[in-house]
Parts: C-alpha cells; sequence; structure tokens
C-alpha cells in the first residue's frame, strides 16, 4: 500500500487514535520525570520491591508455561464439554477485578483455612504469597492465547504424525509446541508483563514483601506523586527491555546433513488383503460400508462429499474403534491405537512439517531406518535435497517426500487420501507411475481413495465406487469398468457416452432415430432406459454399420477422440479404430459392438 493510500485510509485513523491514546500518558510521563526534580529514585526499600516484583513475576510465568501449555494444547484439541467447561473456569479470572480475586484466594489459602495451616500461614504475606496472587491473574493471559495457537495446527499434521508412530505426548513435543511457539511466545510475554504489574490480589495476599505496584501505592499515599515516579519508570523501564527482548527471534538453524548413510533397499513385504465393516455418523452424514479384500491394492472412487476421507480415516484409526471392524489381513486392527499399526498414512493434500528439512521429514516417522531413508531420496529422486525446508519445494517434490517419509519406517500398508489431486497434469501422472512401480517392487498393500476413474484404474487391482456414504458398486477393476452397474457408477468412472433409448424389439436400443443392437433382452418394447459405451470401443472404420458425420477429431496426444454425429440427437464419441484417421465434416462408418454396452432401466 502506497503512502498515499495510507494516509486516506480509515484504518490507519483508527488505529492511530488508539495509538495516540496509549503514547500520550507514556510521553507526558516522560517530560514529567525529566523536569523533576524529586523523582524517588533513593526512596528505602525501592530496589527490593523491583526485585521482588521482577523475581514473583518470573516464578509465576514459570508456573503458568509448566501448566498452562499443556491445558492449553489439551482444550484445543478436545471438542467435549468438560474442555468448554475448563475454558470458561480458565476465562473468568478475567472478569474479576483484582481486589475480588485476592479475595477468592484467602478462602483458599489464608493463614486459617486448611491449607494455610499445613503451611503455618506462610502462604500469606509472604513471596509464596505474591506467586499465588499473580499466577491467579496471569494465567489466563497465557492459556487463552496458546489455546488458540494450538487450534491454529493444521490438523493433518496431527494425524500425520500418529500415523508415523507418535503418541499424543510425542504429538504435543513434536508437532504441536513448534506449530504454536508464536502464540506461545506471545502468551508468556502477556502472563509476564500482567504478574509484574498485579496489584488488588496481591495487597489482600501479601501486602508484605512489596512489590513494585504495592510500594508506588504506598509512597503515593505517604508522600504524594513525586514519589512515584521512580518505582513508574523502573516499571516502565523494565517491560520495555523485557519487551524488546522477546522482539528477538532466534535464527531458525536448520539441521544441516553433510553425509547420508549408504542406502539400503527394504525386504519385499507380502501384502495383506484390507477388510472392513463400518458404521459411522458424522452429523447427518452416515457411512455404511463394508469390504471383503482379496488382492493388496484397493482404491475407492467417488465424487466430493461422498465419505471417501471418512472411510480412509476409520481404516487408519483415527476415529478408534467405534466405527467397526477393520482387519489387516487376517489381523482384526479396530481396537489398535494407529501408532501401533505400522502405517504409512499420507492424509489429504500436502502435510509436511515447516521446521523440519526434508532429511528431517523421512526420519520422524517412530522407528524410521535411515539407511531406508536415505534409499527412498535417491528412489524418489529426492537426492540432493536432503536440506531443503519444505518451502524450497516444488509441489510434486513435496509430494514424493510425503511418500518417502511414509516408507522410511517400512510399512506394511500405505493408506492414501487422493495423493495427487493438487499436481499438475504432467506431474500427477508421473508420480502415479512410479507410485504404481513402487507396487510391483516392495508388495505392499494400498489403498487409495481418489476421485478420478484413470488413477484408480491405474492403482488398483480392485475398485468400490461409492456415494453418499454407501456402495455403488465394486469388485476387480476390469469388471467395474467393464460393466458400470448403473448409470451413476458409469458417470463416475467418466465414461463419456451415457445416452437415453428406449427398448426395441428383439432387444435393441433405439436412440432417436437410430437403431442399433444391445443387451436390452427381457426389457418389453418401449422402455425407457439408460445405455453406456466406453469411447475406445466405438470403432470408427468402413465395416462399421451406422453411417456417422465427424463433428469433430480431438488429438489427447496418446490417443484420437472423434465426436461423431449418428443422427436423431445420437451424439458419440470415439477413440477405436480408425479415429485418428477422420476428418472433421466428412462421413464414414462406425460400429457399436452390442456386447460392449451396458443397459439399465430408466425410472421416471
Amino acid at each position: 500500500m502506497g503512502r498515499r493510500a495510507w494516509r486516506n485510509s480509515p484504518l490507519l485513523v483508527l488505529g492511530g487514535l488508539l495509538a495516540l491514546y496509549l503514547a500520550v500518558p507514556l510521553g507526558a510521563f516522560v517530560v514529567r520525570l525529566g523536569t523533576s526534580n524529586q523523582r524517588g529514585f533513593s526512596a528505602p526499600g525501592l530496589y527490593p520491591a523491583l526485585y521482588t516484583s521482577a523475581i514473583t513475576a518470573t516464578i509465576s510465568t514459570a508456573l503458568i508455561a509448566a501448566f498452562g501449555i499443556p491445558l492449553a494444547y489439551l482444550l484445543a484439541r478436545s471438542r467435549s464439554r468438560w474442555a468448554s467447561f475448563v475454558t470458561l473456569v480458565v476465562s473468568l479470572p478475567l472478569a474479576l477485578p483484582p481486589l475480588m480475586a485476592g479475595i477468592l484466594l484467602i478462602y483458599i489459602v489464608g493463614p486459617y483455612t486448611t491449607l494455610g495451616s499445613l503451611f503455618n500461614g506462610n502462604l500469606t504475606d509472604s513471596l509464596a504469597g505474591v506467586v499465588l496472587a499473580q499466577t491467579f491473574v496471569a494465567s489466563p493471559f497465557l492459556v487463552l492465547v496458546a489455546r488458540s495457537a494450538f487450534g491454529g495446527v493444521d490438523p493433518a499434521f496431527h494425524d500425520l504424525a500418529a500415523g508415523l508412530g507418535h503418541r499424543q505426548l510425542a504429538r504435543f513435543w513434536r508437532v504441536g509446541l513448534p506449530g504454536a511457539a508464536e502464540g506461545i511466545r506471545a502468551g508468556l510475554l502477556l502472563a509476564w508483563l500482567r504478574a509484574l504489574g498485579e496489584y488488588g490480589a496481591t495487597v489482600i495476599l501479601a501486602y508484605h514483601p512489596y512489590t513494585l505496584p504495592v510500594f508506588t501505592s504506598v509512597q503515593f499515599s505517604a508522600s504524594g506523586l513525586a514519589q512515584t515516579e521512580a518505582p513508574t519508570a523502573l516499571a516502565l523501564g523494565l517491560a520495555v527491555v523485557v519487551v524488546s527482548l522477546t522482539r528477538l527471534r532466534p535464527r531458525t538453524r536448520r539441521r544441516v546433513v553433510a553425509h547420508l548413510p549408504v542406502p539400503a533397499a527394504p525386504a519385499r513385504v507380502a501384502g495383506s488383503p484390507v477388510s472392513f465393516d463400518l458404521r459411522l455418523r458424522l452429523g447427518t452424514f452416515h457411512l455404511r460400508l463394508d469390504h471383503v479384500g482379496t488382492g493388496t491394492s484397493l482404491a475407492i472412487l467417488g465424487p466430493s462429499g461422498s465419505g471417501k476421507s471418512a472411510t480412509m480415516r476409520c481404516l487408519a484409526g483415527l476415529y478408534g474403534a467405534s466405527p467397526g471392524s477393520v482387519r489387516y489381513g487376517e489381523a482384526e486392527v479396530a481396537g489398535v491405537p494407529i501408532e501401533e499399526r505400522r502405517i504409512g498414512y499420507l492424509p489429504q493434500g500436502v502435510a509436511l512439517f515447516p521446521h523440519l528439512t526434508v532429511w528431517g521429514q523421512l526420519l520422524f516417522g517412530a522407528g524410521a531406518d535411515p539407511a531406508i531413508a536415505a534409499y527412498w531420496l535417491e528412489r524418489l529422486g529426492l537426492a540432493g535435497l536432503e536440506n531443503r525446508l519444505p518451502g524450497e519445494l516444488s509441489g510434486g517434490q513435496r509430494q514424493r517426500v510425503g511418500l518417502a517419509q511414509a516408507l522410511s519406517r517400512s510399512p506394511g500398508l500405505l493408506l492414501l487420501d487422493e495423493p495427487f489431486s493438487a499436481l499438475d497434469a504432467p506431474v500427477r501422472a508421473d508420480l502415479r507411475r512410479e507410485l504404481r512401480q513402487l507396487q510391483l517392487e516392495t508388495g505392499i498393500s494400498t489403498v487409495l481413495v481418489t476421485h478420478d476413474p484413470e488413477e484408480a484404474a491405474l492403482l488398483a487391482a480392485e475398485v468400490m465406487v461409492i456415494a453418499d456414504g454407501h456402495l455403488l458398486q465394486e469388485g476387480a477393476r476390469r469388471e467395474v469398468f467393464a460393466r458400470p452397474a448403473s448409470p451413476e457408477v458409469a458417470r463416475l468412472l467418466g465414461i463419456a457416452n451415457l445416452l437415453p433409448g428406449t427398448a426395441r424389439p428383439g432387444g435393441g436400443i433405439v436412440c432417436g432415430d437410430v437403431a442399433f443392437q444391445g443387451p436390452a433382452h427381457g426389457l418389453p418394447p418401449g422402455t425407457p432406459l439408460w445405455w453406456c459405451i466406453r469411447p475406445e470401443q466405438v470403432r470408427v472404420g468402413a465395416a462399421g454399420s451406422l453411417e456417422a458425420l465427424v463433428v469433430d477429431v480431438l488429438d489427447l496426444g496418446s490417443a484420437h477422440e472423434v465426436a461423431l454425429d449418428l443422427g436423431g440427437g445420437l451424439l458419440l464419441r470415439g477413440r477405436g479404430g480408425g479415429a485418428g484417421g477422420a476428418v472433421p465434416g466428412e462421413r464414414c462408418r462406425v460400429e457399436v459392438p452390442a456386447e460392449a454396452i451396458a443397459v439399465w432401466p430408466r425410472t421416471p
């Protein structure tokens, strides 16, 4: 934004007014301090009060950090009523005048209470009393800010860490803390500043030893405004120093790897089929799927919102045991936590930890083998990139790193949630071929969810087609693609030639003014129906039984697709036979093989 735009910005006016309001009193104090002859710097007890405030604020902040950061993490990760209630309790000290907060604390730690008597009344009028008061009023500043910071960490990172074998405590240290570091730092600063300036609760709970705010109040009562300049200046100076120190950001030192271990190829594994019987409710969405696996590669194909990712999370164990039975081979794993399942889980999108280099990503998984990681680094074309951060990688490189990360711990099963959907077509095609080669080389079982029929056909021997949380069709890849069970399945499989028609005597089909043979046997003549044929099964050539006008010819690089007008509103697309030799505007012969057509009755 240019200087003129800033001048005309209402945001600048509004923000400037508040900044001016906050700055003017400070400026007035600096002027007063510079012109005054009695500032109070020699007043007895001033520097002990400064020390008391600084040390107790630091101790309080340390206690708040030790207990408040884990609490904030748990509150951010939970959506339970318990978490909402605890958040409310944590927030209440902000609504209380500090004087009342001190009164509440007296009920618990006062000299005549049970707890107070255990400490011989030393929890009040002592450094302990100051710390208790400061901790009570300053805790919300850290907990609430850190809770928001933890909540801002992408849940996919936690899911990824769990899928890589890390339990909750490890996920807290290795994912939550790095991701929320900026917010935690801000919360700690606010808590320390609030503790430094605490007065009301401290006066009630620990009048002695004096803190700087209490000392200032005593001086004002005894000697007037002049004697308050020194403690005010010291408090401001200390705050400026601490805020300035927190503004310094330590340099992010990436852990540079100078020498990689000697690569070692992973042992070939005997893949196991994945079977499941799932029943899951997510709000108004109901997932109902069951499958008995017979092969080692399964693709779950469906549109957005069909339940593909929910199914994958069930198979990974992210919903626990409640969705139902999940078996890896003969082993029932529904009750096994995700971190103990020895899987490679790639959640939707590119999920790489932003603070780790490529080499750090590969070794992040529990039990990751450096020698095997070095093998996958080379095998997936990542050699030379081991010291780069995710922001320094292309989309395809990031996807390869995610795959190498999962493979570096030699999992028995790969769960891939639309791994290539965000990539450019050439990169996506390359990675598909690489993944297919990996399937053949390693023998690893894979479950892939995708909305791309071509991807499903390339990477899976078994295909499930789902929509709205339920199964439409499943079976061997060839059977599903050759014989769609319904028009909806045909659409999801990307079959371009899906058209309405009617049954004619003898089992044929009438579409517009064109009649041809088809598998409509058993349907009374005149029955409305849907029919489809794959473009590659439409034959263009001199031997065809139907005549058509070539409307358009598309050069797809690896094949040619021709748009054919057979008259009467029947427009077909073909890739077979002589499609490459067709010329727009010319007439040609077309064959629509009856055995390649699928037919379904059309309901009103």
